[in-house]
């Protein structure tokens, strides 16, 4: 039977995709949007206000961002590192969509992503054009120059939505991505983790940002139990890598959260991981979910936790930024 053999927590974001002086080209929009940060929405000029004490503004300035960027960069170069020293058969990765593959029209709680092939196209210009400053510059860290076709899993993943849904979960079923482009949260597992040689490998997406149908992180723990249960009775003698791709917090960046939330997958504090509340994994903090759903999947397997690092990447006075993270379990 399949075991799983390694996980990996890896935050995704544009800033570990951007240089650190390409950071302050999101906060024009920081600025004029609304934030989502411990159970209330915040103006930026309300956040900055509340949060002065914290001194963002000493951990935004170059040298401190340089220096973020440079562990962060330390921190992926180690899990890649780690991942070709493991060499798995296969790797399944949590993830989600930011309306990049779906959306209002369609937009699935679960999906299972299970075709021979996933087509990385680069973008069209049109669509390209209209991304805003900061995430633009980030999209060479998600989709090759000229595209890519990865080796998908259809064995297993049709193995795994049978499974799934005998156990209740009604997952859809998807063939290939609707618009040839690989959601980033599974484009940078390929080109930073695995270095562009993938091996086959099985997207599943949650849809961690978009109400009405988010999946509650209990849910998402079952899922990810679901999932390894679903790996353990697949026949082949295979050696498989499990990937929570996203997170942590962010658009806001509560290390309070994440040093506690990171704490809970140590000890497998699955009170505290399930427990944690709607409002606080709403916008980029929902893709904590991902990670929830890795914790659930690891939780009867003997891999043990290691923090490689965690490192709050901030940009603006007002608290505004990335918080990344990057764990192994082997």
């Amino acid at each position: 039977m399949a075991r799983i053999v390694l996980g990996m927590g890896v935050s995704h974001g544009p800033m570990l995709t951007t240089t650190p002086e390409q950071w302050p080209l999101r906060v024009p929009a920081d600025r004029a949007g609304k934030h989502p940060f411990r159970g209330q929405t915040w103006t930026f000029a309300d956040l900055a206000e509340h949060r002065r004490a914290d001194r963002f503004d000493l951990q935004s300035t170059p040298d401190v961002m340089r220096a973020r960027h440079a562990a962060c960069q330390r921190a992926l170069d180690r899990l890649a590192d780690i991942f070709a020293e493991v060499k798995p058969d296969v790797a399944v990765i949590f993830g989600n969509d930011q309306m990049e593959i779906f959306n209002e029209t369609l937009n699935p709680a679960f999906a299972v992503m299970w075709g021979d092939l996933i087509a990385n196209d680069e973008m069209a210009p049109a669509r390209y054009a209209k991304l805003p400053d900061g995430i633009k510059e980030a999209i060479p860290g998600y989709i090759p120059p000229g595209g890519a076709t990865y080796p998908g899993e259809p064995v297993l993943g049709r193995h795994v939505i049978g499974s799934l849904m005998a156990d209740g979960f009604d997952v859809t079923s998807m063939k290939g991505f609707p618009t040839h482009e690989t959601p980033h949260a599974f484009g940078f597992i390929y080109r930073r983790v695995m270095r562009d040689r993938p091996v086959p490998s099985l997207p599943l997406l949650q849809n961690t940002f978009f109400p009405p149908n988010q999946p509650t992180a209990r849910r998402c723990y079952d899922f990810g139990r679901a999932v390894a249960k679903a790996i353990g009775t697949w026949a082949p003698n295979g050696r498989v890598a499990v990937f929570a791709s996203g997170g942590l917090s962010h658009f806001v960046i509560d290390e309070q959260m994440d040093r506690a939330f990171l704490d809970a997958l140590r000890t497998r504090n699955a009170a505290h991981i399930t427990g944690m509340r709607e409002e606080l994994l709403q916008s980029g903090n929902s893709e904590i979910k991902n990670w929830i759903a890795l914790s659930g999947a690891l939780a009867d397997t003997p891999c043990e936790f290691s923090l490689v690092d965690y490192v709050p990447c901030y940009r603006s006075e007002a608290g505004t930024g990335t918080a990344n993270g990057f764990v192994c379990w082997r």
